[in-house]
């Protein structure tokens, strides 16, 4: 991107954001969150310049500025992806980490963040406004629909269908071939071998539905 990226959103995953945009020769024009104790504060360098829903700066957005959504509240996400598109007709870009491996026949959408030591196999497709954290595997032909998150050392494999909305903890394994349904969640260390139904929460090796 040529543009400078106003980052929504000044916590961790904001500050990592900013590290991997910088280290693929990004510039940074600023920091926007909704905590005011942190407007004007200078965090890594950047400073916090306003709240997600200011205009003068999003104004800029779509003309001198690309955007980030470095926020990891599901629906805190897709209130500002609904945002940025109704009012600017703008999509967030991509956050890729140059320190992993994308397959040239890999798919990837639109406002992912992807971060260091990320593995996307052949084939694999990430759909729109996905966060894989550090050390992430998707197998081979595995696809992951919209707003997926995906905890540190997990591993897709192979052939894997993971619908919208899906958390997958830290450290999990979902075996080749598994569906997961939309809005499922998925704990920390947990191995699936089994399909999981839309909405469930599962944990466990092997994972077992948590009943409320």
């Amino acid at each position: 991107m040529e543009n400078p990226v106003i980052i929504f959103g000044a916590n961790y995953l904001g500050r990592q954001a900013k590290d991997i945009l910088e280290d693929n020769g990004n510039d940074i024009y600023c920091f926007l969150d909704d905590n005011k104790s942190l407007h004007n504060v200078v965090i890594d360098e950047i400073t916090v310049m306003g709240s997600t829903d200011d205009d003068g700066y999003l104004k800029l957005i779509g003309k001198k500025c690309d955007a980030v959504i470095a926020i990891d509240d599901n629906k805190v996400r897709k209130s500002l992806v609904s945002m940025l598109q109704e009012r600017r007709h703008a999509q967030p870009v991509n956050v890729i980490s140059k320190n992993g491996f994308i397959a040239k026949s890999a798919s990837i959408g639109h406002g992912n963040f992807i971060d260091h030591r990320v593995t996307l196999s052949a084939g694999a497709s990430i759909g729109n406004h996905c966060i894989l954290q550090a050390g992430v595997i998707v197998g081979p032909e595995a696809k992951l629909g919209d707003f997926v998150q995906v905890g540190a050392g997990s591993v897709v494999n192979a052939g894997c269908e993971i619908a919208d909305e899906v958390f997958i903890g830290t450290g999990v394994t979902v075996v080749g071939g598994i569906s997961i349904g939309k809005g499922a969640r998925v704990g920390a260390g947990s191995v699936v071998i089994a399909p999981v139904k839309a909405g469930d929460t599962v944990f466990g090796n092997p994972a077992q539905t948590v009943k409320s």
